[in-house]
């Protein structure tokens, strides 16, 4: 038995190697769900509604929002090449530009100028009851948090592996008995568990946020890890991701729900708990006042999707089970990556370099050897994450490692020489080396902090005096300019004017065939989710 962590890792590579080599092996699956604020000509949150030219929110398969009215999300379909994803990105970005107006999506994480909390405005979906609920819930994060933190952007990435792949895999272990379905989320949430504890090397990587403008904290306490650049902008001179910060998305009521994937029974049951578990200073906001929903329930979470994490597991739920149940029923179908920027650089906010690395960590992370997590690593599972989120580009900075300090260059260096051999792998299924390419173009951040994103972002404000406003608002008209000067695919293009219409009808038919209130629906889809919905046996490491 192999015991040596790379010893392993590269005889599961070399396996897979062969395969690969006799057409065996299928490709990665990849989808892009991307974030973008609607902004005015002088760099302040739309205030417009969601352009009836773009379809209906509710039902376009593509073009949606996410909290807010005016914070755009567009959805690729699933693609083997990663090409093809990001051409389909860039035909929604210049489909939506034909029917924006004066108006410009913001190139970063971070919020354009903001007046105050309610200039963020909650997005409307229409008066279904599902179309009703989604918007009850946007009341019920304002509550909460505000609707402040809600206005930040980012990019998610969705990956699967083929089915061929974890057949194989299952049976180069030896592991035939145990299901497919059990089989593939176990390993599933052993590439969790890997992230988990490496997602700081793409928080440095990737990481864009770090600078704001001073709108974003409207109570005007300055927390003293932020210093003023100018009159109207704050930045963390060493920072890589203030949208990963404390300033972002955090919430100390979730932190005790202490979930670290080591199961998917697990997993599942801390959520359920938490959906079905009071809290009582949520209590106290009310949830439905004279007939005013405020929000869905004054539990830990109203839903599923409440509960923040960098990455989830996930399955496509069926049109009566919540994502929890999907999971439950029928197992891991892929992964969400949750904690990318908007690179504000890139006029898609992301590139296929970035995807083929990712690509390339999340197999690393898959072929790896996963131990469970204990309690007192579970503990202290995000203090690498938090340091490099608030001082990643500081040279003094030291992660902890086994007892061990290390600096970033040294331990993301050691990585991604353990990810070069996967990278091999991948390229066996691809014409050249993009994933070869992809590690060695981005290597030399390590060394060099400057290069990253947020190091170039913050030597742009230094180096020309301007504003984060003024650079954000420079950056989007250059977009545009882009987006409105190059055709599309005129396939797409025919598609995405059918999907206009085609939205607008299913909302409407949504909208006619309730046949009961919202307050029924409402008790109706939480006595649902209540419901175990278990069909495929659970394996030995799931029974642990």
């Amino acid at each position: 038995m192999v015991t040596n962590l790379s010893e392993s890792l590269i005889a599961r590579v070399d396996r897979l190697k062969g395969l690969a080599d006799q057409g065996r092996v299928g490709r990665l699956r990849r989808g892009i769900e991307k974030e973008g604020l609607r902004v005015d000509g002088e760099g302040r949150i739309a205030a417009t509604p969601h352009p009836a030219a773009l379809g209906s929110k509710l039902t376009h398969p593509h073009i949606t929002t996410d909290y807010s009215e005016a914070l755009l999300e567009y959805i690729t379909p699933v693609y083997c090449r990663p090409g093809d994803a990001m051409a389909f990105l860039a035909d929604l970005h210049r489909f939506s530009y034909r029917h924006l107006g004066g108006e410009l999506i913001w190139p970063a994480s971070m919020p354009a100028r903001l007046d105050g909390n309610d200039s963020v405005p909650i997005a409307d979906f229409g008066d279904s009851n599902i179309g009703v609920m989604k918007t009850v819930y946007r009341k019920g994060l304002d509550l909460r948090y505000g609707r402040i933190m809600q206005s930040i952007a980012g990019v998610h990435y969705n990956v699967s592996l083929p089915d061929d792949l974890w057949q194989l895999l299952r049976e180069l272990e030896g592991d035939t008995d145990t299901p497919l379905e059990d089989y593939r989320s176990a390993r599933y949430f052993g590439l969790i568990r890997n992230f988990r504890r490496h997602s700081w090397l793409l928080l440095y990587l990737f990481g864009a946020s770090p600078a704001l403008d001073r709108s974003f904290l409207p109570d005007s306490r300055v927390p003293e890890k932020l210093a003023p650049h100018g009159d109207s902008t704050l930045v963390s001179r060493h920072a890589t991701s203030l949208r990963m910060s404390d300033l972002g998305y955090q919430n100390k009521v979730q932190e005790q729900l202490k979930i670290c994937f080591n199961s998917l029974s697990n997993y599942v049951n801390t959520l359920r708990h938490a959906i079905a578990t009071p809290w009582q200073d949520y209590r106290r906001l009310g949830v439905n006042e004279a007939g005013e929903w405020r929000q869905l329930n004054a539990n830990i979470l109203q839903i599923e999707n409440e509960y923040y994490s960098d990455i989830r597991p996930k399955r496509v739920a069926r049109h009566d089970e919540t994502p929890s149940q999907a999971l439950e029923a029928r197992g891991v179908e892929y992964i969400e990556v949750r904690c990318l920027d908007l690179n504000p650089f890139l006029p898609l906010g992301v590139d296929e370099t970035q995807i083929r690395f990712l690509d390339t960590f999340l197999m690393w992370c898959l072929l790896s050897e996963s131990p469970w997590i204990p309690d007192d690593e579970c503990d202290r599972l995000d203090d690498n994450r938090r340091l490099v989120v608030e001082r990643g580009r500081d040279p003094a900075l030291r992660l902890l490692q086994d007892g061990r300090h290390r600096s970033i260059a040294d331990w993301g260096g050691e990585i991604l020489a353990e990810m070069a051999p996967v990278a091999e792998l991948l390229d066996r299924l691809e014409e050249g080396a993009p994933h070869g390419e992809a590690l060695a173009a981005l290597t030399p951040r390590l060394e060099d902090p400057a290069l990253t994103p947020s190091g170039r972002l913050l030597d742009r404000l230094e180096s020309t005096g301007e504003s984060f406003l003024e650079a954000m608002l420079g950056l989007a008209r250059e977009q545009a300019e882009g987006f409105r000067d190059t055709p599309m695919d005129p396939a797409r293009e025919a598609l995405f004017d059918d999907l206009v219409a085609s939205s607008r009808d299913q909302q409407a038919d949504l909208e006619a065939a309730d046949e009961e209130t919202f307050d029924t629906f409402l008790a109706r889809y939480f006595e649902r989710a209540r419901e175990v919905r278990s069909i495929t046996p659970l394996s030995t490491e799931e029974r642990s």
